[in-house]
């Protein structure tokens, strides 16, 4: 999810690691740290320090501007309250397959993956799809990965829940993932959507599960606690 709190800066701040023409991985590798949830301490992942430095690495990384910001690199609220109901639950999705969708850092995969389920993570950055494996692997846990994107795409078959976290916070996007979270809710498949909160998020069509104070960073975020609920999406 993005955030209205990343900004650009023109220097490469010291200590900033730019590997000439790597992979998504080894670049990931050089750029974050290994680390632990403090909300969920079961699940560790590889998470950057600051975002915008992050975000101008990625971009000379590719020779490009303009990029989307790193979702991959940062815990996001809404996938951490969906990471902890996950693992708190379960029994609810033990032998049970999950799409994870925008799955970011993978964090809502691995949890889904932890609870006894399997599991289909689907992003269509390559730097997501690359940080997911090497989630995964740090896990202990195995995690389908597809990057075709699905917005457009009928259901994919035998998906029993369906889980997003944070992806209401832009007016043409959360129209987009509405409509194929209401694909799948009409094919009887169960939608649970993670939030703080979002611009965009459709209130009347949610059921609240849970509410959990989430602690975030200040630096893709306004506050230092997002107060984060769990969603059913209701017909």
């Amino acid at each position: 999810m993005a955030s209205t709190h990343l900004r650009r800066r023109h220097d490469m701040p010291a200590g900033m690691t730019l590997p000439p023409a790597t992979s998504p991985a080894a670049f990931i590798r050089a750029n974050t740290r290994l680390q632990p949830l403090a909300f969920v301490p079961e699940i560790r992942l590889h998470l950057a320090g600051e975002a915008v430095p992050l975000w101008q690495a990625t971009e000379a990384e590719l020779g490009r501007i303009q990029l989307p910001p790193p979702f991959w690199a940062f815990a996001w609220a809404g996938g951490q309250a969906l990471a902890r109901f996950v693992l708190d639950n379960a029994g609810e999705f033990a032998g049970r397959r999950v799409l994870d969708f925008a799955s970011g850092s993978g964090l809502v995969a691995i949890a889904a993956a932890k609870a006894g389920a399997g599991v289909t993570a689907a992003d269509i950055d390559p730097f997501a799809v690359a940080a997911i494996g090497l989630n995964a692997t740090a896990n202990a846990v195995e995690i389908a990965v597809e990057a075709a994107d699905q917005l457009d795409r009928p259901p994919m078959p035998g998906v029993d829940v369906v889980m997003v976290g944070d992806v209401f916070y832009e007016r043409d996007l959360a129209q987009r993932v509405l409509a194929l979270l209401d694909r799948y809710a009409a094919a009887g498949v169960r939608v649970l959507v993670g939030d703080p909160g979002r611009s965009y998020l459709p209130q009347a069509r949610l059921t609240a599960l849970a509410s959990y104070a989430v602690p975030v960073t200040r630096e893709v975020e306004d506050h230092d606690v997002k107060q984060t609920s769990v969603f059913a999406l209701t017909n």
